[in-house]
This record gives C-alpha cells, structure tokens and sequence, in this order.
C-alpha cells in the first residue's frame, strides 16, 4: 500500500510540474491599441481597452465577456485608448496602471474609481514597479506622441494628463511584451533593447497619428522581437498604414521577426 501510493504520489507531482512547465501566456487582439493579457496563472491584463472600437463588430459582446480582469493599462489620455476602461473597472474592480499624472485625471475628471488607482499601480518613465504578487512587472517607457484627456458633453474641455507612454511587461514565466503606446519612431527607443529582451511588440503602423509602416520597420529592427504585432491601423479611412506595406518594409530592413497580423477576438499562446 505504501508503494502504490508513493506511486500516486509521484504521479501527482508530476502532473503538476508538467502543468506548470505547458502553462502560457495568452495575447488577444480587439483591434486598433487594445489587447488582453492572460498570465500562466490565469491574471488577466487589458491595455488601452477600447473594445468597442469600429474594427470590432463583436465589441458588445467581448466587453460583456470581460467580468474578470485584474489590471488595466493605459498608455494615454486620448478616447481611442481610455477606451472602455472606467465601465470595465467598475464591474471588474480591475486597479488601473499608469504615469501619476494619468492616473489622477482619469480619477478626476474620468470617472475611474478612486480606489482603484494608487501608488501600488503608479510609476513613471524609466521605473519598473512589481504587481500581482511578483507575477507581473510593468516598465513605463516613453512615447513620441500627445496626450489630453478629453472631457464634458456638448462643450468639450481638454484635460491635462501628463506625457504619453508604452509599457514593457514581463511576465513571469513568460514572455517580455513591448506596447509602444501611439508613438513615432525616436532614437531612446534603442535603449529598451540594452535593457531588455523583447519578446513580443506590438507596434503601431497606421500613419497619420503615429509612424507609419516604414518607420515602425526601422523600431522593429532596433528593439529585434522575437514576434511583432502591427497594431493601431485600418481603424479609421484616415489611418492609411497597411500590414502588406509594413510586411514588405521589414523585408526590406532585413528584420528576422516573425510578423503575426492577429484576427479580432482570436487568442495567440506563447
């Protein structure tokens, strides 16, 4: 009898080791900035939520899904990336994660939950704070872009809500996630790469607001993920960057990374 269930022993142990060694991270697109984050342990990350975006025709129906997210992040101020966030932390409890600056107009003149934004979940450019437990560590970087927020009904007033940003997210027994935020090509973007070992990049490429498909070829060679995600594109008419364009340049550079154009709502494991 002791022999049998050493043996069930034995088996538990490594039915559990190989449970932990298989687990993944889970990435889901909802188009233009906006994605999931799923940990190993099954923590679920939004940035920049905006469901409900025009690319999105399931965007009702993804935004009722989410009843479980543990943290929201935003890049900017801007209504394209704010998004569906206040409704999602109100019915979730999700903590928001952002530059002081950020967190604080979205708690003032937002209407994000004041208790959900403090500084366990703060930081600023350069700094990397540690969340849920040490599961996850959120590196704030900088953005060459705008930000304000925008706020009232008919009279629109615009809010000042510090400078914008991307966030480099390292997943505990997971991957190194690079969100550039909306942002032009600028040459500090060299410097996460002496820093840190991107995985994945999610980039934008659309033109217009942000760089457009050349310039994004020439980040994506600097920073040299092993998969990047063109993102913030064909959301809009006036976004005219297209995947076919940003495919061919990164040829062009000689970029080793492994492109993936994700479908909305689809779920990648890495």
């Amino acid at each position: 009898m002791m022999k049998k269930g050493l043996i069930f022993s034995i088996l538990i142990f490594y039915v559990f080791l190989t449970s932990v060694a298989f687990a993944q991270t889970e990435i889901t697109w909802y188009g233009h900035a906006s994605f999931k984050i799923q940990t190993p342990k099954g923590k679920i990350l939004l940035i920049d939520p905006w469901i409900t975006n025009p690319l999105n025709k399931d965007g009702n129906r993804h935004l009722e899904e989410l009843t479980k997210v543990d943290l929201i992040l935003l890049t900017h101020a801007h209504g394209d990336h704010v998004g569906n966030s206040v409704d999602i932390a109100k019915k979730t409890g999700a903590k928001l994660v952002a530059t002081f600056d950020l967190g604080k107009a979205m708690v003032l003149h937002g209407g994000f939950p004041e208790n959900q934004f403090g500084y366990e979940t703060t930081g600023n450019f350069g700094g990397e704070i540690s969340l849920l437990d040490g599961e996850v560590k959120v590196l704030f970087v900088p953005a060459s872009h705008s930000s304000g927020l925008e706020i009232g009904g008919t009279t629109k007033s615009l809010i000042y809500a510090g400078n914008p940003g991307g966030f480099v997210v390292s997943i505990k027994n997971g991957p190194v996630i690079y969100h550039t935020g909306d942002t032009d090509l600028f040459s500090d973007m060299k410097l996460i790469r002496e820093f840190k070992k991107v995985d994945i990049m999610m980039i934008s490429i659309g033109d217009r607001f942000t760089m457009g498909p050349t310039r994004a070829a020439v980040a994506t060679k600097w920073i040299s993920p092993k998969v990047v995600i063109p993102m913030h594109y064909a959301t809009f008419p006036v976004l005219t960057g297209k995947y076919e364009e940003f495919e061919k340049e990164l040829k062009k550079q000689g970029v080793k990374s492994k492109v993936l154009k994700m479908n909305i709502g689809e779920a990648h494991k890495f």
